[in-house]
C-alpha cells in the first residue's frame, strides 16, 4: 500500500546564491548549496529560479547525461551550444537540451537594459550516453487552457519529448478557478509556483513555493489569485 505524503518546500527556505550579476534560489542541492533533506524528488534533480543581469550570463560549460529545460518568466535568454545552435527565447517559452553523451553550451542575457528571469530545471534521464539533442517549446497564442502539456516521455504535437518518464504541464488559473489533475498512486507530483497563490489538496502555496505529493490519485488545485505554475508528474 502506497503511503500518502505531502511535503511543502517554502520559497524562503531554498538555497540562495547571489553574486554581482546573478540572483539564484535553489529548490534542491546545487553547487555549493548542500541539503541532504532536499537533494532531488524522484528524477527531478534541479529547480533553480535565476535572475540574470543585463549583459551577463553563464559562460561556456559542459554537461553530460542530464535533461535541461529553461522556462522564461520575463526577459530573453540566448543559448549557444557545441551542436551549432544559437537561439534566443522569451517569456513563456521553454528551451530544452538533452546533454546525453556530452555537450557544451552558454546561456546569456544579451539585452543591455533588461534582466532575464527564468526557472532552470534538470531531470535525470532514463539512460546515459545518448546522443545530445536540442528543442524549444512555445505556448499556443491566446491559449486559455488551465493545464498545457510542455513535455513528456512520448512527446507528441507541439510538446517536447523527454528521455525520462516525466510529464510537465504549465498551469494557468484565474482567481477562484479550480481544476483536478488525475495521476496514479505510484507516481509523484511536484508543484512549483511561478506567480500567484494556489491551494493544492488543502495546502496553501505562494510565489516560489514547491510541493511534493506521493501516494495520491488526484490533485485538487484551486487558485487563490491569478496563478502561473509548473506541474511535474513523475514515475
Amino acid at each position: 500500500m502506497t503511503q500518502r505524503t505531502a511535503l511543502k518546500r517554502p520559497a524562503a527556505e531554498r538555497g540562495h546564491t547571489e553574486i554581482a550579476w546573478l540572483n539564484s534560489w535553489h529548490t534542491f542541492s546545487f553547487g555549493d548549496y548542500e541539503d541532504p533533506d532536499h537533494h532531488s524528488f524522484r528524477a527531478l534533480r534541479v529547480i533553480n529560479e535565476d535572475r540574470v543581469a543585463p549583459g551577463h550570463g553563464f559562460p561556456t560549460h559542459p554537461h553530460r547525461n542530464m535533461e535541461i529545460l529553461s522556462y522564461i518568466v520575463s526577459g530573453e535568454l540566448t543559448h549557444r551550444d557545441s551542436m551549432g545552435h544559437t537561439r534566443t527565447v522569451g517569456p513563456g517559452q521553454v528551451q530544452y537540451m538533452s546533454a546525453g553523451s556530452g555537450v557544451s553550451h552558454s546561456e546569456s542575457n544579451d539585452s543591455p537594459t533588461e534582466p532575464v528571469h527564468l526557472l532552470q530545471i534538470w531531470i535525470n534521464p532514463h539512460a546515459h550516453g545518448l546522443r545530445p539533442a536540442y528543442a524549444e517549446w512555445s505556448p499556443a497564442p491566446d491559449s486559455d487552457e488551465p493545464l498545457t502539456l510542455i513535455a513528456s516521455a512520448e512527446g507528441g504535437g507541439t510538446s517536447l519529448a523527454l528521455r525520462q518518464d516525466v510529464t510537465i504541464y504549465l498551469g494557468k488559473l484565474g482567481e477562484g478557478k479550480s481544476i483536478c489533475h488525475d495521476t496514479y498512486v505510484d507516481r509523484g507530483v511536484w508543484f512549483q509556483v511561478i506567480s500567484g497563490e494556489l491551494t493544492v489538496n488543502g495546502l496553501s502555496l505562494g510565489v516560489g513555493d514547491g510541493l511534493a505529493l506521493e501516494g495520491v490519485d488526484s490533485c485538487e488545485i484551486e487558485a487563490d489569485s491569478t496563478t502561473l505554475f509548473l506541474l511535474f508528474d513523475l514515475a
